[in-house]
């Protein structure tokens, strides 16, 4: 049996789907309660700030290529979004390829945006997301329809579990690695899922978190 086949069996075993759910409802719970006083304070801070929503709501691509609706602080004008990407690879998503979004540059990242950004306080609203059940929170990072609808048939396979706020790939090179090198450790994660590496991933996101913090 192949090492994919193995992971993703593990996957959906019954016991380890109820306990990584239950991780999941618990560590959601804990995280929009431990939070709250930051989500109230930044969505009156943005509100504030130009009169929009604070919350930004996007359509990600989820388990089995099921798309979901993202929440996010807004960080962009009122009026401008990241705009509507249109890729037409025909052979699949290249390895070279790096999603830049880079604030600095994106004269339409307001000032509170470029703060919450670069805080990563703007995802916070995604534990509403796990604890509704549409994304884990571990697993490989979702992305857009328009780069998922290009995916070739191996790159399929990240989908194959649940997206997460939090995964292999990013304790290892968050968003400055490649395609090419985020899709190995996301197929790393899916070949190898198991609660213990779950456990792994998260000691290892609060240490890059509080290192992070240390290093502003």
């Amino acid at each position: 049996m192949r090492n994919e086949e193995v992971g993703v069996l593990a996957y959906e075993n019954g016991t380890i789907v109820f306990m990584k759910r239950l991780m999941d409802i618990v560590l959601s719970l804990i995280g929009i309660i431990l939070t709250s006083p930051i989500m109230f304070v930044t969505a009156v801070w943005i509100k504030l700030g130009d009169r929009g929503p604070a919350l930004f709501v996007q359509t990600r691509t989820g388990k089995n290529g099921e798309n979901f609706s993202i929440y996010k602080f807004r960080s962009m004008r009122v009026d401008k979004t990241d705009g509507e990407h249109d890729y037409d690879w025909e052979h699949g998503v290249p390895d070279e390829f790096v999603f830049k979004n880079v604030t600095e540059e994106n004269p339409n990242v307001t000032k509170i945006g470029a703060f919450i950004r670069k805080t990563s306080i703007d995802e916070l609203p995604q534990f509403f997301n796990v604890l509704i059940g549409n994304m884990s929170f571990i697993g490989p990072r979702p992305e857009i329809p328009a780069i998922t609808s290009c995916y070739s048939e191996q790159q399929k396979k990240r989908l194959a579990v649940k997206p997460g706020i939090t995964g292999w790939a990013q304790v290892n090179g968050r968003s400055s690695v490649t395609n090419g090198e985020k899709m190995r450790m996301d197929y790393h994660y899916v070949e190898n899922f198991s609660l213990r590496m779950d456990m792994i991933i998260l000691i290892r996101t609060i240490a890059v978190v509080v290192k992070s913090r240390d290093a502003v």
